[in-house]
């Protein structure tokens, strides 16, 4: 078998040199010089740091539990305006301490239930608060005027307190006070009365005025003075009565009366038989009571009178009257 042998390697061809000296101008011009690598210094550095910031971002967003950017907001929709309901009227509501009420207290307790209670000096808006009993503190109620409560707390403290603030305490049951039963015990308490009425005495105009004084809760004694004026004479006369008033827990109450007095007649001095004239009464009478508001009572009655004119003869006289009277 023949041995190929490899042919021979063609020799690298390279251009022909030219002498130096005959090289022109141009030729050097023309030939082309050889290339130098710029080097940049910090190359590499650049470009490691910029591979790095790249690669890291990536591979902590491929780590478990890494943070995603959250959707863009949308704007919500404006809510529509909300409906205004008035509030329901506050319910007093006892409170859970376990204060008792003091001992010894002349008049009813009742419990503050409201924030504070505010204390006045006196009976009135125009006297300054000098006093704040708060929430949980029992009051005494010692005494009323007009729409004012004269009260002591538990600590002592002596004041008033107005009708309203009042009737939002709560007793020691737990229930709310009525302030009109208090205005009644008032009432069914009260010793004297004074008042006045107009009326007619026999065909005539009378006036009267009386004072009474109640002995107890049914019976009272009474002292009247009147006078009338007639068209022949005038009469002024007055009378001792005792009164009963067996209903006297009811605001419209009847009552009866029973008396002793005298009437004096006086004719014009113009007739011809001007004898005037004095002598003993006895009366009855039955009325009806009625309690408007706080201190003030309005009262009709009717009176028969019989004057003892003589031995042989009487007179019947007879009254009605209607008036207004006031109580402490």
């Amino acid at each position: 078998m023949p041995i190929r042998t490899p042919a021979p390697a063609s020799p690298i061809e390279r251009p022909p040199l030219i002498p130096p000296a005959t090289r022109t101008a141009a030729s050097r011009l023309a030939a082309p010089r050889p290339s130098r690598a710029v080097r940049v210094p910090g190359a590499g550095v650049l470009a490691l740091a910029a591979l790095l910031a790249i690669a890291l971002p990536c591979a902590r967003a491929d780590e478990p539990g890494a943070a995603t950017a959250a959707p863009p907001a949308v704007p919500a929709s404006p809510a529509p305006p909300a409906k205004v309901v008035d509030a329901p009227a506050a319910v007093p509501v006892a409170p859970t301490d376990d204060t008792k009420p003091p001992a010894g207290a002349s008049g009813p307790q009742v419990r503050v239930t409201d924030p504070y209670i505010e204390l006045h000096t006196g009976p009135g808006r125009g006297f300054p608060v000098f006093y704040v009993a708060p929430r949980g503190d029992w009051i005494a109620i010692e005494s009323r005027h007009t729409d004012w409560y004269r009260v002591r707390t538990a600590a002592g403290k002596e004041g008033w307190v107005d009708r309203e603030q009042m009737s939002r305490t709560l007793t020691e049951s737990g229930s709310q006070m009525s302030f009109r039963d208090v205005v009644l015990d008032d009432y069914l308490h009260r010793r004297a009365e004074f008042g006045g009425a107009w009326g007619h005495f026999s065909g005539s105009s009378m006036f009267k005025l009386w004072a009474t004084y109640n002995l107890n809760d049914t019976f009272a004694v009474e002292l009247t003075g009147g006078q009338v004026q007639g068209l022949y004479s005038g009469t002024s006369f007055w009378q001792l009565d005792i009164l009963a008033e067996p209903w006297a827990e009811k605001r419209l109450s009847p009552f009866f009366g029973i008396g002793v007095g005298k009437i004096d007649n006086a004719p014009n001095a113009s007739l011809v038989s001007d004898i005037s004239s004095n002598v003993k009464m006895a009366d009855a009478m039955i009325g009806l009571r009625y309690h408007l508001t706080d201190r003030l009572i309005a009262r009709v009655d009717w009176t028969e009178y019989t004057a003892f004119i003589s031995s042989a003869r009487t007179d019947q006289y007879h009254s009605l009257a209607a008036g207004l009277a006031f109580f402490f």
